[in-house]
Parts: structure tokens; sequence; C-alpha cells
């Protein structure tokens, strides 16, 4: 009976210190990869240096030279977006205030 219960307790931490060096090892196993960038990837230090000589349009999204982007903004300052109808903008701000006030009472149904 005892020789039993000796068997069990051996086989018991046989089974704890395999499991315990199996998590050590695969946590420690991944854990310098996980630290590094990717080798592809431009450094922080790099990118502020360099001069940005391209960028996007803000109305379509296209790819504009550093000329065609200042012509675009000067033209955007100059020529004012487009108001909205009166009647509009009152509905937007009611359904804004509705959505207000739908999160404070929620119970009303309105």
């Amino acid at each position: 009976m005892v020789i039993i219960k000796v068997k069990k307790k051996v086989k018991l931490l046989y089974i704890l210190v395999i499991s315990i060096t199996l998590t050590f090892v695969s946590s420690i196993w991944g854990s310098g990869v996980i630290a590094l960038p990717p080798p592809e990837d431009t450094p922080e230090e790099i990118l502020r240096t360099q001069i940005i000589i391209e960028a996007r349009s803000p109305v379509d999204g296209r790819f504009l030279t550093a000329a065609e982007y200042a012509q675009l903004e000067a033209q955007l300052q100059q020529t004012p977006p487009p108001k909205l109808d009166p009647k509009i903008r009152d509905q937007i701000f009611l359904l804004r205030l509705r959505k207000t006030l739908l999160q404070f009472f929620p119970f009303l149904n309105f």
C-alpha cells in the first residue's frame, strides 16, 4: 500500500517537473523575437530626417508633387467649402440633439 502511494507521488512529481520545464522553455523560446522590430522596418530616426517630397490630395487621395500640393492648398484656402442648406443643417442639429437625449433618457421613444 505504501509503495503505491510513493509511486503515485513520484509520478505526480515527474509530471509537475516536466510541465514546469516545458512552460519555462516555451516562454523563453520566442521572447527574443518579439522584442525586435522587423528587419525591413526603417528606424524612426531616419524617417525624421527625410524630406517629404510627395503628398496625397486631401480632395481625392491621389499622389501629388510638392508644387501641386502647395497649389491645391492655396486654391482650397481661396475658395471656401460649400455651405449646407439651412433646412439640412437644422435636421442634423435635431438628430444630434435626439441622439444626446436618448443617451440620457433611453426610455423615451421619440
